[in-house]
């Protein structure tokens, strides 16, 4: 690389020692350089496309003025060239300050409806799982109670239910049949209907919920293992980690009943 050495002017005096004037192109990008250098980092993405966008507007700028003889600009010319480009540069900086104030206004609204969304889904999830028109899956227990003699009726399969609900079984199946909230048992000669269904025997109880709170309900003294065995029937029960419960339930249309309307709040006069 080759080195400038400070030469002496003609007429000045011995001694003094003055330096050849950089090429104004030089000190241009050299200001240029450290002028960007520190914003960059700073910047979001958006910040660093228009800093890039108006580099090279100003490259081709100078460029084409300096072919026109910018290199034979004074010093105080280039630096008010320079000047304009910090006011540029600046408003450039405001620009993107209110670009990120929209930005962060924007997610944080995106935000608040997605935890809404979600929010609503999981709402909408619980619901299906409670109205019984959607399979489920979790921990629970197999209740099967064997009744060769048909001494069990309906009465005592509500019992059933009863217990595993004040046990806190989230969801119920009773054979084939989805049991919901207006569910009912009803005899039917010597057999027993759920929801109008007929249920085969040996009655096969699936509960999601608790296994070992299920169970243990299942089993006190006087509860529903000794209630069938009074009857001549036999109750087992078994905890499982995993119990599916696939039958569905289909919601009748109501006749009558309607939701009550959210009310809604009146916009206050500015």
């Amino acid at each position: 690389m080759a080195v400038r050495r400070p030469r002496r002017r003609p007429g000045s005096k011995a001694g003094v020692v003055t330096r050849e004037p950089e090429e104004p192109r030089e000190v241009t990008w050299r200001r240029l350089r450290r002028m960007f250098g520190a914003r960059a980092t700073r910047a979001n993405v958006l910040a660093t496309v228009l800093t890039l966008a108006l580099g090279f507007a100003i490259a081709t700028q100078i460029q084409q003025n300096q072919e026109g003889g910018l290199a034979t600009l004074r010093q105080d010319e280039l630096v008010r060239v320079l000047d304009d480009v910090t006011q540029r540069s600046s408003r450039l900086d405001a620009q993107v300050r209110e670009l990120e104030v929209q930005r962060n206004a924007l997610q944080s609204g995106a935000d608040r409806a997605k935890a809404a969304t979600e929010q609503a889904q999981e709402r909408l999830d619980s619901l299906a799982i409670l109205a019984g028109t959607v399979k489920a899956t979790g921990p629970g227990i197999r209740v099967t109670i064997a009744d060769s003699s048909g001494a069990v009726r309906a009465s005592a399969l509500l019992d059933v239910l009863q217990e595993l609900r004040d046990a806190g079984a989230e969801v119920v199946q009773f054979g084939t049949v989805r049991i919901v909230a207006g569910s009912y048992f009803t005899d039917a000669g010597t057999s027993i209907t759920a929801d109008g269904q007929s249920l085969s025997r040996p009655y096969v109880i699936l509960a999601i919920g608790d296994p070992q709170t299920l169970a243990s309900a299942m089993n006190i003294p006087g509860g529903i293992v000794d209630s069938m065995k009074r009857l001549g029937a036999s109750a087992s029960v078994d905890q499982l980690s995993t119990v599916t419960i696939d039958a569905l339930h289909t919601p009748k249309t109501p006749r009558y009943a309607q939701p009550v309307p959210e009310p809604t709040v009146a916009p206050t006069g500015g």
